[in-house]
């Protein structure tokens, strides 16, 4: 197990986490690509939901494609059948015309049925090899519809020139049922279908963006924030309590509260009990007495951390501060935390940076090659290997 900790593995996340052991990894901490976003180039897809005995035949679509002489309509009628509800056919990312098995860059699946599909597929796999007592969190954003949703097949089809009905194949989000302008809902429905297949959401965490991007809408409001789910495996996980300063106006009323003693600065009777806790005088009538914590409060769910900008080429990199707090609850010093899509490394070099272990995973070399680059910059912890 030794060989597989402090490294980023380079190849895709659900096969090489197939070779590792089940229940090593303390924590995860995660941003995996969006849907219709981006392209991340050749060499990053693989073959999905495929038959293992099955000859795929991607190439006779591609020709017929180019030649013009594909049915799109027979097409659209087979991936229907297989239980793909559209398809982009592209020369790089189609369906096989005999199983139905897709071949595309998670991200880039024609439907977001398919996308969430094969993202927690990813995280059953993550799942086998968290430990019991572990946790995950998950950096995700949503998309919106990009217009000419249909399911299935459109009523007008038929009326539809051959150069026409190929354009309704271009991007996934334009194949969406979803209406136009509307946004897909991607992060629910990923937390909804992780639930479903057993894990317990814990939070939902708000991360808010002071600086995010400017937009140039004029019918809706500049979104300023992401979401971040944080799942436990069990019900009993490893939790180190996080704590916050304390706002002003609690502060000035704590301040009130001592003046009127009925404020006790320090430990209550059970220092598991912050906040109010009941106390009985002298002549036994119950009555409130309040207790604050020197640490502060408990951590809220809504955190305002700035993007930071990033030298080098990578599209979607998360500020090593969004890392910070998730690690230091959810990883005992010296644990591991997997990044199962480790992009330019950010979180397995947070973790390096706060004294855990960390295992990386990207299909792209490019980016591994940037990870390993970017954690060569601090020495390597190996005492306790």
């Amino acid at each position: 197990m030794e060989e597989l900790i402090n490294k980023i593995h380079q190849g895709h996340a659900i096969d090489v986490l197939k070779e590792f052991p089940d229940k090593f990894i303390n924590m995860v901490m995660t941003s995996p690509p969006y849907w219709a976003l981006r392209d991340y180039g050749e060499g990053t897809e693989r073959i999905w939901d495929a038959d293992e005995n099955c000859e795929h035949n991607f190439e006779i679509i591609e020709r017929q494609l180019h030649s013009g002489t594909l049915d799109l309509t027979k097409t659209v009628h087979h991936a229907l059948k297989v239980g793909a509800l559209k398809t982009d056919w592209k020369t790089k990312d189609g369906f096989c015309n005999k199983c139905g098995a897709w071949k595309g860059q998670l991200g880039l699946e024609p439907t977001f049925d398919l996308y969430i599909k094969h993202l927690c597929d990813i995280f059953d796999e993550v799942k086998r090899v968290l430990r019991d007592d572990g946790t995950i969190w998950v950096n995700i954003g949503d998309t919106y519809s990009g217009g000419g949703g249909w399911n299935g097949i459109p009523d007008d089809w038929d009326s539809i020139s051959t150069k026409s009905k190929q354009k309704r194949f271009d991007n996934p989000s334009k194949k969406s049922i979803i209406p136009s302008k509307s946004l897909v809902m991607i992060p629910f429905r990923f937390a909804i279908e992780m639930v479903n297949r057993g894990w317990i959401l814990r939070n939902t965490i708000i991360w808010h963006k002071r600086n995010c991007m400017p937009s140039s809408v004029k019918d809706r409001f500049t979104i300023d924030f992401e979401y971040i789910f944080f799942f436990s495996k069990k019900k009993k996980y490893y939790f180190e309590q996080q704590f916050e300063s304390y706002s002003e106006e609690s502060i000035k009323d704590f301040l009130g509260r001592k003046k009127r003693g009925v404020l006790r600065w320090g430990t209550g009777k059970s220092s598991k009990n912050w906040g109010t806790n009941l106390d009985a005088d002298k002549k036994g009538r119950s009555r409130n007495k309040f207790y604050s914590n020197p640490q502060g409060r408990n951590k809220r769910a809504t955190w305002t951390i700035n993007p930071q900008p990033f030298p080098d080429a990578h599209f979607a990199v998360f500020p090593p501060e969004l890392c910070e707090t998730p690690i230091k609850a959810g990883c005992p010093e010296k644990g591991i935390v997997l990044d199962p899509f480790a992009g330019s490394g950010t979180a397995c070099l947070v973790a390096k940076q706060m004294g855990r272990r960390y295992v990386g995973i990207d299909i792209n070399e490019k980016y591994v090659k940037m990870a390993k680059k970017r954690l060569a910059k601090n020495p390597v912890i190996t005492d306790w290997i």
